[in-house]
């Protein structure tokens, strides 16, 4: 098939030998109903417990997310538990998944489903896609999963499978590339299997249609109609621009140890992080003696002080370059709160770029 630019055809998706895409859906469904991984979240159909996982599934993997989602489940297996758990619970169940206001957003979505819809789930895209922290993708898979409806969920993986089968040379980083491939994919939907169809394509991305390697082109139920497949192109596809360098923020981070107990601190209400605890910290890479001029500035008698090695902490958009200090004290001074064992591991809620600092001891899994 001849290589189209993107001026010339950009939202058009045809197969191999200029077959329409509705050919992907029969051998699609096929494969995932036998192929198809055994999933907690594939066990329902209730949109409360479908939004859990692809909210909780956004930049994590799922062997990660398993525990967590059945441990949020057990706490809070409704909408209305959700919208009624203090904060700082939330917080830490949700703590080791990163990315807090996902589930800040979720609390703020169920108490407008309480208040506005009843405490009962919308049923249709346009109210789901109307709460926080929902968009387009999120929207769009539990509307079809959960509900039955025509309407794609496209992410990274789905992108990169239609962008290979079509040989599309679309920048994957267009907004307006997803939006004609939402298009061109809701006309194919399979009334009755709406839900597995979506689910059929994130399978496929995450399984067999690999990024960053060589995909599995002989496992794949759609090689024959892949029309990068058919010209040895696959890992020319998708077509990616750059991404913008991340920022960086170099910090010096406190580990202030009196006993059995650390120092820690509440973060600002708004901005990266808001309102979880923090290990104290300063901005900048601080020598040992300005080291001990930010102790004493904060009532800290050091018996001790010793640098550690230093660690980078990586968010979407900048870069954590910390610089951490191991400080022993007599007794517990500063404004700060001094947590044990037990109270880190049941009741703050510490983010994982803070967490990677601790002593073993200090550190709790799910």
């Amino acid at each position: 098939m001849k290589n189209r630019t993107a001026k010339e055809n950009k939202a058009e998706f045809l197969l191999e030998g200029g077959k329409p895409l509705s050919e992907i859906a029969a051998p699609l469904l096929a494969w995932y109903t036998h192929s198809a991984r055994e999933l907690p979240w594939r066990k329902t159909n209730d949109p409360y417990k479908i939004w859990v996982s692809e909210i909780m599934l956004q930049q994590t993997r799922v062997s990660a997310v398993i525990p967590y989602y059945l441990r949020f489940l057990e706490a809070l297996p409704d909408l209305r538990t959700l919208a009624d758990v203090p904060e700082e619970k939330l917080l830490k169940l949700w703590e080791g998944l990163g990315y807090y206001s996902r589930v800040k957003n979720m609390q703020k979505a169920a108490k407008k489903i309480v208040g506005e819809f009843g405490g009962v789930f919308p049923r249709d895209f346009e109210k789901v896609r109307s709460l926080p922290g929902i968009g387009d993708y999120t929207a769009g898979a539990i509307c079809s999963i959960a509900l039955g409806l025509p309407t794609p969920a496209v992410d990274g993986n789905v992108l990169r499978v239609l962008s290979r089968l079509c040989r599309n040379p679309s920048d994957l980083r267009d907004p307006t590339y997803k939006k004609e491939m939402e298009s061109a994919l809701r006309e194919i939907y399979p009334e009755a299997r709406c839900g597995d169809f979506t689910q059929s394509l994130m399978e496929l991305g995450a399984l067999v249609c690999l990024p960053g390697g060589v995909p599995l082109c002989a496992q794949c139920p759609l090689s024959a109609l892949c029309a990068a497949h058919a010209a040895g192109e696959e890992l020319l596809y998708p077509k990616k621009s750059e991404k913008p360098e991340k920022k960086r923020e170099v910090k010096t981070v406190f580990l202030i140890r009196c006993g059995d107990t650390l120092a820690i601190r509440k973060r600002p209400p708004k901005g990266l992080l808001s309102s979880l605890w923090e290990l104290p910290n300063a901005q900048g890479k601080l020598s040992e003696p300005d080291v001990s001029s930010w102790l004493e500035e904060n009532g800290i008698d050091a018996l001790e002080i010793r640098p550690l090695p230093p660690k980078n902490h990586i968010f979407t958009h900048i870069v954590w370059e910390m610089h951490p200090y191991f400080i022993l004290c007599s007794e517990p001074k500063g404004n700060f709160r001094y947590a044990g064992f037990d109270a880190l591991s049941e009741e703050y809620s510490l983010p994982n770029a803070f967490r990677k600092l601790l002593p073993e001891k200090f550190l709790k899994t799910v």
